[in-house]
């Protein structure tokens, strides 16, 4: 054995490094092994998350979103821009050059909390062993009395569309288009596949989403999702519900695709196309035959709800496990179960974690929706209040979508809060902040919200669960 640590860490995205970083602060002997390689062929900390996931997507969404408003914004401002041009090298090099800010910046968190850093492929042994294999093919192994097992996910492939990194291509490699392709097909209508969706298509892609369920963001409200749906239409995203891929074939002219919908057999050809049907748990290799830890039938690793794998000092996070595949979930496992390895009193309250999609307008949530609160039976009521009555969001020509509060209709406790607009993805966190606090509508209502803000709709959201709203009519 080479060394002896009181924790080690295999993987370091946003759950495995904030776990390593939290558990070093707590005075333990802490290693984290990653293999991620950046473009310059080093180590890049961050998982993909920050290499090729949520920091570099939205710095294309804000980039792309600066070009889009020269020609669909800024002219109601009186301003005009005649030709507005992009300099892809210059589109993507930005791009690049935050992801390198921030994976280097990882490094030196890890340098400053005495976090030892291994590049390699991480493989439990019995034991509480770790064997790593470097890049050349060259193996040693390190133990500790705890491992975290936070190995994330990789894009599902379909068989019948595989990646080729050219043509066929998963969310990395939609990142690094060299230019707009003029026409761009996307397979799932999810998180990844609007907002890379989002990005060409502000570019000038022809943008076709091919999405097999017949509801528009099931997973969220019905009525955030139809008014979410409504907007990405008028900004031409042709979105195909209900619609089922066949067949993906490259040819010189670009991808032919066969799908099926209600009317039939479709055929449709791009010269790029993005497969977003989801990720799956990265557990290949992560295991020896004989160390206990089990996987379930979607090969996630089993847990409990305290993120203990069942052998001893074994623990698992973030995406490898249950739960939501979301990166503050995964880093609040990881505070968590290095707060529970040093004796501490670890929490993570899945209750309340919030749902972002960062498209134009933005679309979020935390808690349930009123399907979900129907299904189970539980007495609500509901409070809506749009973005069109809010003067900060009209002076900002953004004045669209709505803000949608529900609370138990006994106790008035906020069961569920959903938007979609402009900013949301910061507003949701004042109503995370209630639930987490079993705050009532009543506690939002009688809050003092700054005017002009955006937040003023989330004020009048809780005063319309009561039928008080001042803005408009109850």
């Amino acid at each position: 054995m080479s060394d002896k640590f009181d924790v080690i860490v295999i993987g370091a995205g946003p759950a495995g490094y904030v776990a390593a970083i939290r558990a070093a602060q707590l005075g333990l002997k802490t290693a984290c092994v990653d293999a991620f390689t950046g473009k310059d062929g080093k180590q890049a900390l961050g998982g993909t998350c920050l290499n090729v996931g949520c920091i570099p997507s939205k710095a294309l969404l804000d980039s792309s979103r600066q070009f889009w408003n020269l020609a669909h914004n800024l002219p109601a401002h009186g301003i005009s821009v005649e030709n507005p041009k992009v300099d892809m090298a210059t589109f993507i090099g930005r791009k690049d050059k935050i992801v390198k800010q921030f994976t280097g910046g990882i490094g030196q968190l890890f340098k400053a909390n005495k976090v030892t850093a291994y590049y390699g492929t991480g493989k439990l042994l019995k034991g509480n062993n770790v064997e790593i294999t470097a890049a050349d093919g060259s193996k040693q192994t390190i133990s500790a009395t705890n491992v975290i097992l936070a190995s994330g996910s990789v894009p599902i492939e379909l068989p019948f569309a595989k990646f080729d990194g050219k043509a066929i291509v998963d969310n990395a490699g939609a990142l690094d288009f060299t230019e707009a392709p003029k026409r761009l097909g996307v397979i799932g209508a999810g998180v990844i596949g609007l907002e890379l969706g989002s990005v060409w298509r502000r570019m000038g892609s022809e943008v076709t989403i091919i999405e097999a369920l017949p509801d528009f963001l099931s997973v969220a409200d019905a009525d955030i999702a139809k008014l979410a749906a409504r907007e990405f239409a008028k900004q031409g995203l042709d979105i195909k519900l209900d619609a089922k891929l066949n067949k993906a074939e490259v040819k010189k002219d670009g991808v032919h695709l066969t799908y099926t919908d209600k009317s039939g057999e479709q055929q449709l050809v791009v010269d790029k196309l993005l497969v977003a049907v989801g990720r799956r748990a990265y557990t290949a290799g992560l295991l020896a035959d004989d160390t206990g830890v089990k996987l379930d039938e979607r090969g996630r690793i089993l847990v409990d709800e305290h993120c203990h794998t069942g052998v001893d000092g074994v623990w698992a996070i973030g995406d490898a496990v249950r739960g939501p595949m979301l990166a503050h979930k995964g880093s609040e496992e990881g505070v968590a179960v290095a707060e529970w390895i040093a004796g501490k009193a670890g929490h993570v309250n899945y209750d309340t974690v919030p749902f972002v999609i960062y498209t134009e307008p933005e679309v979020a949530w935390a808690g349930k929706t009123e399907k979900e609160l129907k299904d189970a039976g539980i007495p609500y009521r509901v409070g809506t209040f749009p973005f069109a009555a809010i003067g900060r969001a009209v002076a900002m020509n953004e004045a669209v979508g709505q803000v949608k509060m529900l609370a138990h209709a006994d106790t008035d406790r906020i069961l569920g809060v959903h938007m979609v607009g402009p900013g949301v993805s910061e507003l949701i966190a004042e109503c995370v902040v209630a639930m987490e606090f079993k705050g009532s509508s009543e506690d939002l209502a009688r809050i003092v919200h700054a005017h002009p803000t955006l937040s003023e709709a989330v004020h009048e959201a809780a005063l319309s669960v009561d039928k008080r709203a001042i803005h408009k009519g109850n």
